[in-house]
């Protein structure tokens, strides 16, 4: 049964996103990928040999997040840690390239910039297969000052920004203590969402989150089994636990829950096909597009079908892409199985 969010409601939140400016705080991460030709089978292995095409470097996690606020009109300020090492300079480049200030980011001498590498392969006029994944990561030994220095840049940030986005990949910039102080920075009405890998439950009093399926499990400590119920017991526990009144869980080929009532979640059908290309990144566009949406005044609803209909974009495209308002409009006047 389609919902009962008209079209242009839709359009309208997707021009609001223009120049509405979200801190993004967290764990910054450059995504490589190596693509190559098929050669031949090594003699000295087992293993495919690929004659190298092309080498493609994009921002990654937080800064992934920071990419597709920008591609949707929005303003990212990212607030978070490079190291001094090429990975660093290569993502910040990046950035400087798209126009994304820099001015909130900590170059530290002693620490890896996370750098997630993927090879992949294919015939020239085919589809490339990721073959191999190599990661580069360190976990961040921040000092005092390093932290002190962090909560200034992210208070000075915070000034005037219309919410708050907080990425944590585990590797140390961004952590639950981030909360109380964006909280105090940012203005009354602005809304602080939070995607964590490990630890969703110690973010309390934020205003949502997005957790996929397989961190709700972790919360909740069992599997969810494909069970509804499960899901929404696990759901339910999780949003008390964290004080959070809206939260909107992914779940790949099956689309979406959202709970934000004292009534039991919307469920959102997946947007397009579940045949996908890549879902690289897609939870970066997923949570960039609800964050936007929600800072603009749409309901969770709303934007969680917003942020749905991004996600079934992106997850066309090979690598870590982004969306942009032209695409996710498209995908909105395109529907005729969500809308009315």
């Amino acid at each position: 049964m389609p919902f009962p969010v008209s079209r242009p409601r839709l359009r309208a939140l997707i021009d609001a996103f223009s120049g509405r400016r979200l801190v993004v705080a967290g764990d910054f991460v450059l995504d490589r990928f190596v693509y190559g030709h098929p050669k031949r089978v090594s003699r000295e292995a087992p293993v495919l040999i690929l004659r190298h095409v092309r080498d493609e470097s994009v921002p990654g996690g937080a800064g992934n997040t920071a990419a597709n606020v920008h591609a949707l009109g929005g303003e990212p300020i990212p607030v978070g840690v490079t190291g001094r090492d090429e990975s660093g300079r290569t993502l910040r480049e990046l950035f400087r390239a798209r126009g994304i200030p820099l001015d909130g980011l900590v170059e530290v001498a002693d620490y890896r910039t996370p750098t997630k590498t993927r090879i992949l392969g294919g015939a020239p006029h085919a589809i490339k297969q990721q073959i191999v994944r190599y990661d580069v990561e360190d976990a961040l030994a921040g000092s005092e000052a390093l932290f002190a220095e962090l909560s200034s840049r992210l208070a000075i940030a915070s000034r005037g920004a219309h919410g708050a986005i907080l990425s944590d990949y585990g590797y140390g910039a961004a952590t639950p203590a981030a909360v109380a102080p964006l909280r105090a920075a940012l203005p009354k009405d602005a809304r602080i969402c939070v995607d964590s890998r490990h630890r969703l439950g110690e973010y309390r009093g934020v205003d949502a989150a997005t957790p996929n399926e397989e961190e709700l499990e972790e919360h909740a400590g069992a599997p969810l089994e494909d069970s509804e119920e499960r899901l929404v017991a696990a759901g339910s526990a999780l949003r008390e636990t964290m004080s959070c009144p809206c939260l909107l869980v992914t779940r790949g080929s099956r689309g979406m829950a959202v709970f934000d009532g004292a009534e039991g979640p919307s469920w959102i059908p997946v947007h397009g096909t579940d045949q996908v290309a890549d879902v690289t990144g897609a939870g970066d566009t997923v949570l960039a597009t609800f964050a936007l949406a929600l800072s603009a005044g749409a309901a969770p609803l709303e934007a969680a079908l917003l942020a749905n209909f991004a996600g079934g974009v992106v997850v066309t495209k090979m690598g870590t892409a982004v969306v942009t308002p032209e695409e996710l409009w498209e995908a909105v006047e395109s529907d005729r199985a969500l809308l009315t």
